[in-house]
């Protein structure tokens, strides 16, 4: 079973506290969101695996450490994912880009794969999921799915916010996949939102209703 990652950073913290907000603004509020996921990739990587390479300094001959192994790809869930990208791609600015959009069924409820673009070297590459927040599950574990479908075999979930019954559903549905969460809440409303929550993360980034 994919393990549950809860960042307890206390600069995430704070930011996050301000992030939920209902005074926070949409200009701060993306630059709060963009922030949190900056420092939430500073931790999600912390296992790269690294390798000894040689350089010269101005002094001399030095053997450093640099990232080997798989590449890294972002794959933000539309839309709402695109608001993390730009704070992990400052740290990140190698990682290559996807992206997955999905749309619910007004019928059935479930989530409908409209639109994915992944890079081409897809098996060569750790991607990272990315969403604001993980609710009733669905779309995380249907986008999964599709970069599954594509070849994808190394895959890791990041979202600021996350319910309970969300975490179940990834986990049971992709077991391999671990979950990454600057807070894990109390549950969904009867709605289907987070308690407490942030509110609609897509129309708080965008400024839409």
């Amino acid at each position: 079973m994919g393990k549950v990652h809860v960042f307890d950073h206390p600069l995430i913290q704070h930011k996050l506290t301000f992030i939920r907000d209902t005074e926070t603004g949409t200009k701060e509020f993306r630059e709060l969101v963009d922030e949190v996921a900056a420092l939430m990739a500073f931790e999600i990587t912390r296992d790269l695996t690294l390798q000894d390479v040689t350089i010269n300094t101005p002094v001399g001959e030095s053997t450093s450490k640099a990232i080997a192994g798989k590449k890294l790809g972002l794959v933000p869930i539309l839309r709402a994912g695109l608001g993390m990208v730009d704070g992990i791609l400052q740290l990140m600015p190698a990682a290559k880009v996807g992206h997955v959009g999905l749309y619910r069924d007004p019928a059935t409820l479930e989530p409908v794969e409209y639109y994915v673009k992944l890079p081409s070297d897809v098996q060569d590459r750790e991607f990272i999921v990315i969403d604001p927040m993980l609710a009733t599950g669905g779309s995380a574990a249907e986008a999964i799915t599709s970069i599954k479908k594509r070849g994808a075999n190394n895959i890791k979930l990041m979202c600021l916010i996350g319910a309970p019954e969300g975490v179940e559903v990834v986990q049971e549905a992709h077991p391999d996949v671990d979950i990454y969460l600057a807070s894990l809440d109390e549950k969904l409303d009867e709605k289907g939102y987070i308690v407490p929550g942030l509110g609609d993360a897509g129309d708080r980034l965008f400024g839409t209703k």
